[in-house]
């Protein structure tokens, strides 16, 4: 079995809809879902001003190229 971790909300009338798509993903048949809700404390703890991960990761991948290719500051 394979896992794919995402974020998403349940609304009013119980349906999930996740934050953003799954890309390269198609399954036709059944799926596993597990729920994991944040405790009071936890959720406190969750800053909505922190930058996606895959924007982090995008930004490094573009510094590095530009090292490789000498652009940047000394």
């Amino acid at each position: 079995m394979k896992a794919i971790e995402v974020t998403g909300k349940i609304d009013q009338e119980v349906n999930l809809a996740l934050d953003k798509p799954i890309r390269g993903t198609n399954y036709p048949h059944q799926v596993r879902v597990i729920v994991l809700v944040p405790q009071q404390e936890e959720a406190a703890e969750v800053d909505p001003d922190d930058t996606p991960i895959e924007e982090v990761k995008a930004s490094l991948r573009r510094a590095l190229s530009q090292a490789k290719r000498g652009e940047g500051l000394p």
